[in-house]
């Protein structure tokens, strides 16, 4: 059976003081983080431009196996609201090409007031796709996205449709969109960006992973709970779950999905560009 990838990481890379016995020096919390994870998700820039210089330096510091994944500037989504900003776009994708091939993800998040409208959506990711060999991930909060006609319109294009925790309703709760890229962001409950996960979810999340990755997609999971510093522990503990469902059985079988999915393998990088 065809492998398949399934990756865990955080929404940046900084190492609370709590776990820096995980990620040993020498080197920056970049070069150290990337040692242990494969997939990182750069959301400064939905607030701020960065250097292409910065993107290029980023890339520099990390394996060759490694891949980032860049959140859109709130430019395009929050304040052209996806309509007229070609040339944001352009000067955005001049940026993080700087990540050279270790690009991979482009994620858009939309406001909850922005709501479905086809004509926009088309022309916004038919202009992006254009311009990037990115994969594309859209993580909507409007009600009317998780209705057919936005459905249809995600999978033909080949935009993958964000699974959030909290979901702001309950078909957000799972991937949707191009089945190719189930992309999870988990913000925290219930408190957002701020709370921790506990045993219980952490458990549910991994069945989650588990679950798309059996549908045959690679899987990105992103801890987006950093405010209080509970993502990189958090994704440290689904990171052990899921490899502890490869092992073998006491039985002497595989665990879980073992024969189907590479988790954070090396030889199985996540992908930079669309088939």
């Amino acid at each position: 059976m065809e492998e398949r990838g399934c990756f865990i990481g955080t929404a940046g890379w900084g190492i609370p003081t709590r776990h820096r016995q995980d990620f040993p020096q020498p080197g920056s919390h970049l070069e150290r983080y990337s040692r242990h994870f494969p997939i990182v998700e750069i959301d400064t820039s939905f607030y701020k431009p960065h250097r292409r210089e910065t993107y290029q330096r980023w890339a520099n510091a990390v394996p060759e196996h490694f891949r980032f994944a860049v959140k859109t500037p709130r430019t395009i989504t929050h304040e052209h609201r996806l309509a007229d900003c070609d040339a944001h776009a352009d000067a955005f994708l001049h940026q993080v090409e700087g990540l050279g091939g270790k690009l991979s993800v482009l994620l858009v998040q939309l406001p909850p007031s922005l709501p479905f409208e086809a004509d926009v959506v088309s022309d916004f990711f038919d202009m992006l796709s254009k311009r990037t060999k990115a994969r594309l991930a859209c993580e909507p909060r409007h009600p009317s996205w998780f209705e057919a006609e936005a459905e249809a319109l995600l999978a033909g294009r080949r935009i993958a449709r964000v699974a959030a925790d909290p979901a702001p309703v309950p078909l957000a709760a799972t991937p949707g969109g191009w089945p190719g890229l189930a992309y999870f962001r988990w913000h925290g409950a219930p408190r957002v960006y701020y709370s921790d996960y506990n045993a219980e979810s952490l458990d549910r999340i991994g069945r989650q992973v588990q679950a798309a990755a059996d549908s045959g997609a690679e899987v990105w999971g992103i801890f987006d709970n950093t405010a209080s510093g509970h993502a990189l522990g958090n994704a440290l503990k689904v990171e052990a779950m899921i490899a502890q469902a490869l092992l073998p059985s006491p039985t002497g079988g595989e665990g879980r999905g073992a024969s189907q999915i590479t988790f954070n393998s090396r030889n199985a990088r996540p992908s930079a560009t669309r088939p």
